[in-house]
């Protein structure tokens, strides 16, 4: 299926963005690297991916308006379309020369979700979606969710709260109740790797705490596109401003709602 006009812009803008980072991979030491929070890094590399993307998107699409990790906030003349931008979701593995980030673009259109794109790279893997009409990997396999309906079968990816982060033991009860009950458990140390390894049926389920807009926007819309299910903690839309995420297919969805609120509230 041939992209749309929409889905070449926001491809072409992290493909570039992406040469970028990765003339700075593997040459990790030589980054100028300041501290933004405890075991929370911003690189030079981050910020020359985030000037890109916001330079190719603004000259793409004249006032649309931008929410990015570093620049925050960026109101546009267009009211009615905001890019949400991760430029580096994964700092950490990038620092620790770990091939698994990845740029995130989405895009609201009057409040809704509408387009995602997110690009690894290190590993030329991308994944694009655009609401109704599906997503795909690489421009050509169309993404579907993996099936499986019993959650002992499932292998489940989730964040782990490090150092300076908060609910450690909210998450070591979700982490016990999820260990009794599925198959495996992963950890990529990337949010929109994880939601576009849902939406590709690597992974049967995701969910975790304290994420930001830019980490979940390009990834919901994957997960919606590849005929899956993303909620808030509490299986509402309201991730944005709980922070909080659950994506799988819908029969898992409806058993780990449940399981995941108890566990937190033990």
């Amino acid at each position: 299926m041939a992209a749309s006009p929409l889905i070449n812009v926001m491809v072409a803008a992290a493909r570039k963005a992406g040469r970028s980072l990765n003339r700075d991979f593997g040459e990790v030491e030589n980054l100028q690297v300041s501290i933004k929070g405890p075991a929370n890094f911003v690189t030079a590399a981050d910020h020359r991916a985030e000037d890109i993307l916001y330079n190719e998107l603004s000259k793409a699409r004249e006032g649309y308006g931008f929410l990015m990790e570093e620049r925050g906030e960026i109101e546009g003349k267009d009211k009615s379309h905001r890019w949400i931008i991760d430029p580096l979701d994964g700092t950490t593995n990038f620092l620790h020369s770990i091939p698994l980030f990845a740029i995130s673009i989405g895009l609201e259109r009057e409040g809704e979700l509408v387009a995602g794109v997110v690009y690894n790279p290190v590993l030329d893997e991308i994944y694009t979606a655009e609401k109704g009409k599906g997503a795909f990997y690489n421009d050509r396999r169309r993404l579907r969710v993996a099936g499986r309906r019993d959650l002992s079968d499932c292998v489940v990816a989730t964040g782990i709260p490090h150092r300076g982060r908060p609910q450690h033991e909210v998450f070591r009860k979700e982490l016990r109740v999820m260990m009794e009950n599925t198959a495996g458990i992963r950890r990529t140390g990337s949010a929109a790797i994880d939601l576009a390894w849902i939406a590709a049926g690597r992974f049967d389920a995701f969910w975790e705490r304290n994420l930001k807009a830019w980490d979940m926007a390009a990834g919901i819309v994957l997960v919606r596109e590849a005929s899956g299910v993303a909620s808030d903690l509490n299986g509402a839309d309201d991730m944005f401003a709980t922070g909080g995420i659950i994506a799988t297919n819908s029969q898992i969805h409806r058993r780990l709602v449940p399981i995941l609120k108890d566990a937190a509230s033990s």
